[in-house]
């Protein structure tokens, strides 16, 4: 496991050991690895990074890298011949914009991606990567892992653990509509558990990885958080018409949120995920998803580490207080 002490790494290594399995962890000494672990160290942006991995043999890498590309080129040229399966956790984002509702793995992809490239953009450094790996080990011989909205215990990107906290301090709380608007996310630990069976099975090529559309729906996720914190949280459920008039960001200021019928809507929540269902994916129930992921902010003392690289997430409480006023129609407010 390349990393594998932060969210998708660590629940990758976690479902690994549930296995029995022997896992190596190669990652820079930043965070404590899992117990049960052989861990190497190493820093794969600098000189003579990858020393500890000149040698050795394994059935597969796990790689989450999503900074500049050429890191992974040096990683997977350096371990051909030696490793069986590269298994690379890319991300919806490397198909061109905007993919249409129902996209398949064969949908364009974006152009300009370099596998020798130093940092760009998102999109084009994770398709970069791609790139990298399929140069090094063919395409019969990897995994493209295209996932979307990751969620679940461990998750440093600040979405889910947002609306609990938002939840858990009660009150109004301005909950974007639809209610019934489909998500399409996957949990970390289900991530986990197909990267592992992929590997198993020698699968190889890009796949979706996300639950099926509509797995769930904005109104059941924010209801599990209320049930999940014990919350006396008032649920206001506010048109998207409103949220966007007053300005308010989806996906950012409203973590998971994208308005209906929007070319984000159909990027995030509307993939064609039948490849990866057909070859394993199973997904909880959000309730499950929710209540773990509290339980783990509980246990690490209620505030979630954030990723230095990703924005951070999240409602003003005055804007929110605003918006939901101006919605109620109090006097001299204005979204």
């Amino acid at each position: 496991m390349l990393g594998g002490t932060e969210f998708a790494g660590r629940a990758v290594v976690e479902a690994a050991l549930g296995r029995g399995w022997d896992v190596t962890v190669f990652h820079r000494g930043r965070h404590a690895p899992a117990p049960g672990t052989r861990v190497l160290n190493g820093d794969r942006t600098a000189p003579g990074g990858l020393d500890a991995l000149a040698e050795g043999e394994w059935d597969a890498v796990v790689d989450t890298w999503s900074a500049a590309p050429r890191a992974v080129r040096d990683t997977a040229r350096l371990l051909r011949g030696r490793v069986r399966r590269y298994v690379y956790v890319s991300s919806c984002s490397v198909y061109t914009w905007a993919p249409p509702a129902g996209y398949t793995e064969d949908a364009p992809v974006v152009e300009g991606a370099d596998p020798d490239a130093g940092q760009t953009d998102y999109a084009r450094d994770k398709r970069g990567a791609e790139l990298a790996v399929l140069d090094a080990f063919g395409a019969r011989d990897c995994v493209l892992v295209r996932a979307g909205l990751i969620l679940g215990p461990y998750e440093n990107v600040g979405r889910l653990p947002w609306w609990l906290t938002r939840i858990a301090r009660g009150g109004p709380v301005l909950a974007p509509g639809p209610r019934d608007l489909p998500l399409q996310y996957v949990d970390v630990r289900d991530l986990a558990e197909w990267i592992l069976g992929a590997a198993e099975r020698e699968l190889s090529g890009p796949y979706n990885l996300m639950s099926p559309q509509g797995h769930t729906t904005m109104g059941a996720l924010l209801e599990a958080c209320a049930r999940a914190t014990g919350s006396d949280a008032e649920l206001r459920w506010t048109a998207p018409e409103i949220v966007l008039e007053a300005g308010i960001e989806p996906w950012t200021e409203l973590p998971v949120w994208v308005p209906p019928g929007s070319d984000l809507h159909d990027a995030l929540h509307a993939a064609d995920v039948s490849a990866a269902m057909a070859s394993g994916l199973s997904c909880r129930p959000v309730e499950e998803t929710v209540a773990d992921t509290w339980s783990w902010l509980g246990s690490i003392g209620g505030t979630a580490p954030q990723r230095p690289d990703r924005t951070r997430k999240g409602l003003d409480p005055d804007v929110e207080a605003r918006v939901l006023a101006a919605a109620a129609g109090v006097p001299g407010t204005t979204p």
